[in-house]
């Protein structure tokens, strides 16, 4: 929702905006439910909050669009029995003002003062949790992907540096110890120059200020960030990493066991959560897409 974006422009636009209020005029009406060019102009300006659309006409075009679709989703979550829960809506709406470090009240008044009411806001909100219950209870079950299809995907996601089970200890030479990155990096240097395999390690690393060991256990190459991934495929089994910067010291892997990976269960797990939500969303695009071609739009 871009909601960094939108408390800093709200903040620009504190005394901006007029709050002259209108009398709402009927311009559609969908599947039952009315919408107003104040509901229009509402959404318009909560969009140029977001920084979408390129100018107020854009933005107009936007929002009533944007306002069948929500008109459409409530339609179908009361068909299908799910009611949108306004405590669902309002805890929603808080932890919004939270992440923005504002308080529920706050976020309020900055929406006021830049013209936006919060029932604008608590709407979309609406809609969504609505559409999420439809999504959830109707579309889920027809995303269906076959182990097959995942044990395929899976390797064809190994490669020369992607194919390999690890037990990995983590040597890192901690930023308590004060001095450069650059005298830690040295002294880890010097740690890996002397290492002689993980039964040492923690032995090792009593020579030096700092220095914790810790076992990471078992790792799929997969699991690494690529050029971690790559630096330990080319390493034998007492073989370290050389160090790396990490948020809080130099780090080094040390490679404990190294053996070919046959259990892809990580792998098809990830795959199962990408494709999973990949075919979702499309579902969910091509439901939304038939209901609105479906409904009932009237406009005046």
């Amino acid at each position: 929702m871009r909601i960094i974006g939108l408390i800093l422009i709200a903040l620009l636009s504190l005394t901006s905006v007029s709050g002259t209020a209108h009398a709402a005029q009927v311009k559609m009406v969908v599947n039952g439910k009315t919408v107003t060019d104040y509901d229009i102009n509402q959404r318009a300006l909560f969009m140029r909050l977001e920084r979408r659309g390129k100018s107020n006409a854009d933005r107009r075009k936007l929002a009533e669009k944007e306002l069948i679709d929500e008109a459409v989703m409530l339609s179908e979550a009361r068909r299908l029995g799910f009611e949108a829960n306004e405590k669902a809506v309002d805890e929603a709406y808080t932890r919004i003002a939270i992440n923005a470090k504002l308080s529920a009240n706050k976020l309020t008044q900055i929406l006021n003062a830049a013209g936006v009411q919060t029932k604008t806001l608590k709407d979309r909100l609406r809609a969504q949790y609505a559409w999420q219950a439809v999504v959830a209870n109707v579309l889920r079950q027809k995303v269906q992907i076959s182990d097959l299809d995942l044990d395929l995907a899976a390797k064809e996601k190994l490669g020369e540096t992607t194919s390999y089970d690890y037990m990995l200890t983590e040597i890192v030479f901690l930023n308590s110890a004060g001095g450069s990155v650059k005298s830690r990096t040295a002294q880890a240097n010097q740690y890996r120059k002397n290492f002689n395999g993980c039964d040492s390690a923690v032995d090792l690393s009593l020579s030096y200020r700092d220095a914790a060991v810790r076992k990471l256990g078992r790792r799929h190459s997969t699991q690494l960030p690529d050029p971690v991934a790559a630096e330990l495929a080319k390493l034998s089994v007492g073989g370290i990493s050389k160090p790396r910067t990490v948020a809080n010291g130099v780090q080094m892997l040390a490679v404990c066991q190294k053996s070919a990976a046959e259990d892809l269960t990580f792998v098809k797990n990830k795959l199962r959560n990408e494709v999973g939500s990949e075919k979702l969303e499309s579902e969910s695009e091509a439901y939304l897409d038939k209901l609105r071609k479906e409904a009932s739009i009237e406009r005046r």
